[in-house]
């Protein structure tokens, strides 16, 4: 008796794939998918056996297929919870943001966020008139309403007078370690706290309920999965585990539309160590990720910490937000439970700071024979020192970048350094990793610090393959080879054909999650 088929639930066949598996082949003509996964990948002849009664086809009609794409940053909660709240992502001064401020307050937007107006996305390095962020300003827009509405790079908040009493923040409050209360000249807070400051407002937010952040990421997915992303790493948390238990609540129901790698803030590392917890725990679809620390600010608000003072602030080495015997103490406790580490670093003297931990962790872990090898990361290592380049493989340690920074910062880094919220597009990221140029061109055909352009299948890796790597997830998913989860996404150009700078104009057509087609253009 004949050997029973194995027929595809879904065949894509007739356009170029890019597989992105390393162990190759990297260039295929179809692949078929059966139960979630890819069940084959290869010629396209070899793969017609595949197609059954009721194996839906998909003509590729020469477009091109790819691994879906993974958002290895993101704040994802912040991201979706940003829908119903304000967005200062594109105003021009601090007066176009009370603005905003105002009408949500006219539209009752603030009932939401427990009587607080929230948002964020103020960038004063676009604000054209010069202005600067003062507490006075939202007053004049909310009276007596708490307003906290975070920086674009999330590293510092702007609060108004309301928000302050709240918080019990006096001229008399002294800055905390790691951050800083912003006072003007009369010695008054502003309203503006960086880094670790931004804590003592937190701490007064009413507290969001998991059903409702839940809701929240319901509501923006569709909106990664029309980007073809169909996997993120969240970048952090709250001290109440408000992400996780969100994701989790989502997981349990059978609702959570995209494969999530959840990081643990540094608070919480204690409670993590004593439950068990390990990175890589969880299933296809949640995970437990690093401990998530910080060891300095941002350029956008120059407490990114620096070798060298930032140009005309001879005092502003930026802020180290955690100290490094500190930051030892805690990496090693990390390690020795299990847990990699995910360390944000902008500055050079803080990428430093953290590979000089990065080391002794890995000397410690040779020495009690730790296996297997965790995965520690540097979250957008920004600017690092020549010296310190070669430091990330000797140590084997994963340099999180993210390609946007390139053009999105390339200003402020020649105005502050010398000669937040971004779209989470990986297209956006993809074109400017390899052209080093943003949309309208600038700053010129080379682009910017053109010898660090990349390839287009090292760029397509890095939103594919290697995220999955950094999540130990490749066994499993990021590539398109037999028995991997099929999540793929049909882009309607040829980004390995085409001129480069047409990679951000490249529509994606389809996105395929775990087998289902989640989204194709015309939904």
């Amino acid at each position: 008796m004949a050997a029973a088929v194995c027929y595809a639930d879904l065949l894509l066949t007739g356009g170029p794939v890019y597989t992105a598996e390393p162990a190759g082949p990297r260039w295929v003509e179809a692949v078929a998918v059966r139960d979630g996964r890819i069940l084959a990948a290869g010629p396209a002849a070899e793969l017609a056996g595949l197609r059954g009664p009721r194996t839906e086809v998909i003509d590729l009609a020469g477009r091109l297929l790819l691994p879906g794409f993974t958002e290895s940053h993101v704040h994802f909660i912040e991201l979706a919870l940003r829908a119903a709240q304000v967005d200062a992502t594109h105003a021009v001064s601090a007066h176009a943001v009370a603005d905003m401020v105002g009408a949500a307050l006219a539209q009752r937007r603030h009932t939401a966020s427990g009587g607080w107006v929230r948002g964020g996305g103020w960038n004063t390095n676009i604000w054209a008139d010069g202005s600067l962020p003062h507490r006075r300003i939202l007053d004049a827009a909310a009276g007596d309403t708490p307003v906290a509405l975070d920086s674009k790079a999330l590293h510092a908040v702007w609060a108004n007078s309301a928000a302050l009493r709240l918080a019990g923040i006096t001229a008399a409050t002294p800055d905390v370690p790691g951050g800083v209360i912003e006072r003007d000249a009369d010695g008054e807070p502003t309203g503006v706290l960086h880094e670790n400051a931004v804590e003592l407002v937190a701490r007064a937010y009413p507290r969001l309920a998991a059903a409702d952040a839940a809701a929240a990421v319901t509501a923006a997915t569709p909106g990664m999965w029309q980007a073809g992303i169909v996997a993120l790493h969240n970048a952090n948390d709250s001290e109440d585990g408000l992400s996780f238990r969100a994701y989790q609540a989502l997981r349990q129901a059978g609702r959570l539309g995209l494969r999530v790698l959840q990081h643990i803030p540094v608070c919480n590392l204690a409670h993590a160590a004593a439950l068990g917890l390990r990175s890589g725990l969880g299933d296809a679809w949640l995970r437990v990720g690093g401990v998530k620390m910080f060891a300095d600010g941002a350029l956008g608000n120059r407490t990114a910490s620096m070798l060298q003072p930032f140009v005309g602030e001879p005092d502003n080495w930026g802020v180290p937000t955690t100290d490094p015997e500190e930051m030892l103490e805690l990496a090693l406790a990390a390690s020795a439970a299990g847990l990699s580490l995910t360390v944000h670093a902008i500055g050079d003297r803080a990428n430093r700071d953290v590979l000089d931990v990065l080391a002794e962790v890995r000397r410690q872990e040779a020495l009690h024979g730790h296996t297997p090898r965790l995965r520690h990361r540097i979250e957008h290592v920004q600017v690092i020192h020549p010296a310190d380049l070669p430091r990330l493989a000797a140590l084997d340690v994963i340099a999180s970048v993210q390609p946007i920074h390139a053009t999105s910062d390339m200003l402020i880094v020649d105005r502050f350094w010398g000669p937040e919220r971004e779209p989470h597009a990986p297209l956006i990221g993809i074109h400017a990793a390899v052209t080093r140029r943003r949309a309208d061109g600038a700053p010129g055909p080379a682009g910017w610090q053109p010898q660090e352009r990349i390839t287009v299948a090292e760029a397509v890796d890095a939103y594919t393959y290697w995220p999955a790597y950094a999540a130990g997830e490749e066994h499993y998913r990021g590539s398109i080879a037999a028995g991997k989860a099929a999540d793929l996404v049909l882009l309607g150009t040829n980004i390995f054909e085409t001129d480069p700078m047409a990679i951000l104009d490249a529509p994606v057509e389809m996105t395929v999650l775990d087998g289902k087609v989640v989204w194709r253009t015309g939904n």
